[in-house]
């Protein structure tokens, strides 16, 4: 035996981080992962199902009804129960990860390890994104399944998949501050499912509402509104509009299929200036800086607050 066959396989990257290490193979060891990795494709699976079931009754129902627009309501059906499910699981896994550690009287073990803040916090919060990615990527073959009826196309694919793991990585971040902020497991859960159902419920509705009006000043007025009104209506409807996954998704999807376009287009705007077409940016794109800028900083605060707790 050769001594390249005899020294273990050196790792790289976050595999480095014995907090990785600790809590994949404390996770992965047992059956619980896979239990909950089942049940979770076992609701998907019948979810589309049930979509499916639904689709072809309506066709039955009020007449023809293309495999396009069945295709379009799995795909749309599976993302929906899919952020459904990342809004609870992903805050689930770390707001636990650092109040959990003190309950357990664990927490004085860790810091006499010597183990820096930064590693610890990064350790806990990838160990737990870890399997959320996991439960996604097992998902995809799901949504490929709307390929065979047709109606979407691999960007909104591969789209769908970059909202959802944004959004668990903000919402892990969320759940990791709350953790290293609050003295108990049971109130970071309580406060980072507050902040989460706020995110996912009270957003919508102020943007529902917003949209609301922002349609009815644009409606049979429109050309009567300056144009410099209506171009900051409608950044502003997109800058909000973007705080949301749903209604990013929702919109991006819309931009997507009228303006044939994921990245920038012009929207038609008429005034008594005449029409102006305006630049835009997809809100998937604004989203995904939005959240990524809030998980930085919140992933920052936690690292201090473990500091000073170490302190």
């Amino acid at each position: 035996m050769t001594q390249a066959q005899v020294l273990p396989r050196r790792r790289s990257g976050l595999f480095k981080n014995p907090v990785v290490l600790k809590e994949l193979r404390g996770r992965m060891r047992g059956a619980r992962a896979f239990a909950v990795l089942a049940v979770y494709l076992l609701l998907m699976v019948g979810f589309a199902l049930l979509l499916y079931v639904l689709s072809t009754a309506s066709q039955d129902v009020f007449g023809f009804t293309s495999g396009g627009q069945i295709g379009r309501t799995l795909f749309t059906g599976i993302v929906g129960i899919q952020l459904f499910l990342v809004t609870f699981i992903a805050p689930a896994f770390t707001a636990s990860a650092i109040s959990g550690e003190r309950e357990r009287q664990t927490y004085d073990l860790l810091k006499t390890t010597l183990l820096p803040a930064r590693t610890l916090v990064i350790g806990k919060l990838f160990s737990a994104l870890a399997y959320v990615f996991l439960l996604l990527i097992a998902a995809i073959p799901l949504q490929s399944i709307a390929f065979l009826f047709g109606g979407i196309t691999e960007v909104e694919v591969i789209l769908a998949f970059v909202i959802l793991a944004v959004t668990a990585i903000t919402l892990g971040a969320t759940g990791l501050y709350f953790s290293a902020t609050q003295a108990r497991t049971l109130s970071a859960n309580i406060t980072t499912y507050g902040v989460t159902l706020f995110i996912t419920v009270g957003l919508p509705m102020l943007i529902f509402i917003a949209i609301a009006l922002f349609t009815s000043l644009l409606g049979a007025r429109q050309a009567d509104i300056a144009a410099e009104v209506q171009v900051v209506l409608l950044y502003g409807l997109l800058a909000l509009s973007a705080t949301n996954p749903l209604v990013a998704a929702f919109l991006t999807q819309y931009w997507l299929l009228n303006k044939q376009s994921a990245t920038f287009f012009y929207e038609t705007v008429t005034s008594t200036m005449g029409i102006i077409q305006v630049p835009l940016i997809s809100p998937w794109i604004v989203f995904c800086v939005v959240y990524l800028l809030i998980a930085l900083v919140l992933v920052v605060r936690t690292i201090g607050r473990v500091r000073r707790i170490e302190s």
